[in-house]
């Protein structure tokens, strides 16, 4: 790859300057400029510490390494585009700038964060063109994730309703007595109460399955409806994830010990949440590439004489 690259760099040496410049620009006002908290954080250290467990954002950090992994996927398509320049690149980039420029007059550090899918589209776009812009548009949009966005935490709380409904509805069914109100479980024996918190089926395990699904069906689908369909899909895949990790929850503190189950069981179910919601995932994608929904009709064995 740094052969290609070296190779690639000797053919290109003014589209390599314009690349350098903008980056070391970026890196200038991004890294080192210091507009936010009274001129003591630049963007990227105020990101960084809003990337956080406590406000359930700590998925921000892995968004650069997964859009840097999206356009390595592509990366010899990405060397062998043609480059051609195109002047439509600068307005994603003015959109960036400017976004940057609201961020620093309004002291809103999100929208400095916001203000990179923008100059990163524009910036290959304008010095490499579109056909290096369009492999790299997906992983740009991707960039969005690393938006902090702990303030939606309490708009997600209708999700604690259907989940707790969800895993009273099959633990009764399954002649475990549950009471289901609001957003507590109780068993009906009085062994246990649960009480369903924002973290259990809030931001971080929405973020987390948008943030999956949103690689997978880039990389997996080779139709645009597909990808939309099962990316739109990704709430769901949350909520089966979240039923999925209570109900083990339940489980646990009904056969073996409601201490055990609401403690230790609890911190590291999570483990649990990732299988179920994957594997909801996975299905759902099987089930739109059915022949059906292809144009192509199912395969029939054709009857042999005798």
């Amino acid at each position: 790859m740094l052969s290609a690259l070296g190779q690639w760099a000797a053919r290109n040496p003014i589209v390599v300057g314009l690349l350098l410049t903008i980056s070391a620009t970026l890196v200038y006002f991004f890294g080192f400029y210091h507009p936010f908290v009274n001129g003591e954080l630049t963007t990227a250290r105020w990101a960084w510490e809003a990337w956080n467990p406590e406000g359930n954002q700590e998925h921000g950090r892995l968004v650069p390494l997964i859009a840097i992994g999206l356009i390595y996927w592509h990366w010899e398509s990405l060397l062998k585009a043609p480059k051609k320049g195109s002047n439509w690149g600068l307005l994603p980039l003015l959109g960036g700038i400017l976004l940057f420029l609201a961020a620093v007059r309004c002291l809103q550090p999100r929208l400095a964060i916001a203000a990179i899918p923008f100059l990163l589209y524009g910036s290959v776009l304008f010095v490499c063109g579109k056909a290096s812009a369009r492999i790299v548009f997906f992983p740009s949009i991707f960039l969005f994730f690393m938006v902090p966005v702990a303030a939606l935490e309490q708009a997600t709380f209708r999700l604690q309703f259907i989940v707790t409904e969800a895993v009273g509805f099959l633990s009764n069914i399954l002649g475990i007595g549950i009471a289901a109100m609001g957003t507590t479980l109780t068993a009906t024996d009085g062994a246990f109460n649960f009480e369903i918190a924002e973290g259990c089926s809030g931001i971080r395990s929405l973020a987390a399955m948008t943030m999956l699904t949103a690689a997978y069906v880039y990389i997996t689908q080779d139709r645009l409806w597909k990808q939309v369909v099962i990316f739109l899909c990704s709430v769901g895949f949350a909520i089966v994830g979240n039923i999925g990790r209570i109900f083990t929850v339940v489980l646990c503190a009904k056969y073996y010990d409601p201490e055990f189950a609401s403690g230790l069981y609890h911190d590291y179910s999570g483990y649990v949440f990732f299988p179920i919601a994957i594997m909801a995932m996975l299905a759902f994608s099987k089930f739109v590439n059915l022949p059906i929904f292809n144009g192509k009709k199912a395969a029939t064995k054709k009857e042999v004489p005798a």
